[in-house]
């Protein structure tokens, strides 16, 4: 149940990302397309955690979420970049 969980959680995140990011991407439309804004959206969290604990020492940070979504915005433009 964990996974779906992560899922869920990094396509909101990916969404956020491509939201606050206008432009055009190279992702393909349709399932892929979900599937690759959710990887985005699970990267940026991994991403935002890793530098949130380094930063803070604590597991209890409060900025999680928006770590995160400039995480997901980080690979975001990675993604533009390289493709």
């Amino acid at each position: 149940m964990s996974i779906i969980w992560q899922l869920f959680v990094g396509l909101i995140i990916g969404v956020i990302a491509r939201f606050l990011l206008p432009g055009q991407e190279a992702i393909a439309s349709g399932f892929l397309g979900w599937l690759v804004t959710a990887g985005i959206g699970m990267g940026g969290s991994l991403l935002g955690s890793v530098v949130g604990r380094a930063i803070w020492k604590d597991q209890n940070y409060k900025a999680g979420w928006i770590l995160s979504i400039l995480g997901a915005m980080g690979l975001l433009l990675l993604f533009r970049f390289l493709f």
